[in-house]
């Protein structure tokens, strides 16, 4: 196995979406952007996602490879709320359809959005949701950091309908807590779990990551077993992505500092044990689930979804991002945001929709992102005709190494290619084969 993390350890996308980023032919403009929101709404059975972005850390965490603005500067809070709500009333005018259809998930990311105060995050929801068309089975969540929430904000978020939580964690260790600059002793974590659940929040999820400085296979068994001691129903453990050419802060670790290769994926073989005795299901890549949550069950119905913002089993038509880097979706296109805040304000302030850049799916990159989804949720799919060559030829040594197996036209990732499971999805993506990137733009996929 370390031979094989060793030579299939090179750089590959996420996968949260195809086309990449990276890839988009910047072919769409704010019209065309939002006539596919539109049209995605026309069906009167259709339904919607929400995402809101709020970039404001108060601290640098050094592993973070978000867009996020470092300030402890709250005078800020109530004018970016009037730019979310802004950028909401000019879709209101152009998409009118938004207050008809069914709204099934909300989603507040950032940053850190319990950097907004529970009055700010009232005054953001008392007009966000006003009219609304709430789906019978709808999901609000929020993703917060435990060291900058209040009682007052969870119950002010528990009022306006918001049932799953997602708190930042890491890892439990004290030495690697300093060292990524995010000190939050268990007895903070422990609180806001406590409190979230008290108030009636249906799923609490932890994100975890693995591959940081000064992380041990001890330190992160007991990471694992404190998680499993809290017990949350959702657990995200990610690769830690070595970014530096994107965020130059996490050059403050030293090479020596880091887990890498195989060093590095036994610490995730560590808490994947850990949590598998423990009652939990695997989902795809790096998520698991008690098996009673809503992404066990999506996984087992093979229903689950996966967006953006990672794995899910809310599936809707539409995918819309307020605010400032913010990344919308229709089944036709990719949108994102300005990710400059004051090139943000200054298009808002001239009644624009905020438009960074864009990119229209051709027939073939609508084939290739259902074949992504379907390899990266069910870890198989089927092959086109034409790939059928090409599959051989590109997955050869995986296919040797045992890693995946064609049958026909079905392609299957095995049990020990599960840690590959990105270097697989690499063979749909023809436009990074056909880029041939001269410098890195991706972590590493292990």
């Amino acid at each position: 196995m370390k031979d094989l993390l060793a030579k299939y350890d090179v750089p590959v996308p996420r996968y949260t979406s195809y086309p990449t980023v990276p890839a988009w032919e910047q072919n769409l403009s704010t019209e065309q952007w939002l006539e596919h929101v539109r049209q995605s709404l026309k069906d009167e059975q259709s339904a919607w996602s929400l995402y809101l972005h709020v970039p404001f850390c108060e601290t640098l965490c050094t592993f973070c490879g978000c867009n996020n603005i470092i300030t402890k500067n709250h005078k800020l809070e109530h004018a970016y709320v009037e730019h979310l709500l802004k950028e909401w009333s000019l879709y209101l005018q152009q998409v009118p359809d938004l207050r008809k259809r069914r709204l099934k998930h909300v989603h507040l990311g950032g940053g850190t959005p319990t950097f907004l105060s529970k009055e700010n995050l009232s005054r953001l929801f008392e007009v966000l949701f006003r009219g609304l068309q709430r789906d019978e089975h709808w999901e609000a969540s929020i993703e917060v950091d435990p060291r900058r929430t209040t009682a007052g904000q969870l119950e002010t978020l528990r009022g306006f309908g918001f049932n799953r939580i997602s708190l930042g964690v890491q890892d439990f260790d004290a030495e690697v807590q300093r060292l990524v600059n995010r000190i939050q002793p268990f007895d903070i974590t422990k609180g806001i779990t406590d409190e979230a659940r008290r108030l009636g929040f249906d799923s609490v999820n932890f994100d975890l990551i693995y591959g940081l400085a000064k992380q041990t296979p001890e330190t992160m068994k007991t990471t694992a077993e404190k998680t499993i001691e809290l017990r949350p129903d959702r657990i995200a453990l990610y690769s830690f992505a070595l970014v530096p050419w994107i965020k130059p802060q996490q050059r403050l670790f030293k090479d020596e500092d880091l887990p890498m290769g195989g060093e590095k994926r036994e610490l995730y073989e560590i808490a994947r044990e850990a949590f598998l005795k423990a009652g939990y299901v695997e989902i795809g890549m790096d998520h698991f689930a008690l098996k009673e949550d809503g992404l066990a069950k999506a996984m087992r119905e093979k229903t689950l979804h996966r967006n953006f913002m990672g794995y899910t089993d809310q599936r809707t038509d539409l995918l819309l991002a307020l605010g400032v880097s913010g990344i919308s979706e229709t089944p036709k296109s990719f949108h994102q945001n300005e990710k400059i805040l004051p090139k943000y304000e200054q298009i808002l302030a001239e009644n624009r929709i905020p438009t960074l850049k864009g990119h229209a799916h051709t027939d073939v990159d609508r084939r290739r992102r259902r074949q992504i989804l379907q390899f990266a949720t069910q870890f198989e799919t089927e092959l086109e005709d034409s790939q059928l060559e090409a599959a051989d030829r590109f997955l050869k040594e995986m296919i040797q190494d045992g890693l995946v197996v064609r049958e026909g036209k079905r392609l299957r990732l095995t049990e020990a290619g599960r840690p590959f499971l990105r270097n697989a999805c690499a063979f749909f993506d023809e436009r990074l084969q056909a880029m041939k990137p001269g410098t890195q733009i991706f972590s590493k996929s292990i």
